[in-house]
């Protein structure tokens, strides 16, 4: 079944946080992972607000957490790791 990669950021270092961007989308893509939502307009109901806001659907739950593990985004999370403040999860969805 598909999944969800979800992910809240509040970034702390823009040109850092850049170069994990320039890194993480062909990673996620070499993972069958596609954007349907990046940073665009969003409502904050209820929880920490973080103002970006990425989520990416996946094959399934296995190839998110693959492209997660993957030497290609671990080296693009390098540069996210200091310049970001994020939640990140994985859920699966029913189409």
């Amino acid at each position: 079944m598909p999944a969800l990669w979800i992910a809240h950021v509040t970034v702390t270092d823009p040109e850092s946080y850049a170069k994990y961007a320039e890194l993480a989308g062909p990673a996620i893509a070499k993972h069958g992972g596609h954007f349907i939502a990046r940073g665009g307009r969003y409502v904050q109901l209820e929880g920490q607000e973080r103002p970006r806001n990425v989520v990416a659907k996946f094959p399934s739950v296995e190839a998110a957490e693959a492209c997660y593990n993957s030497p290609e985004y671990q080296k693009a999370l390098d540069h996210a790791r200091d310049a970001s403040e994020r939640e990140l999860l994985i859920v699966e969805t029913t189409e």
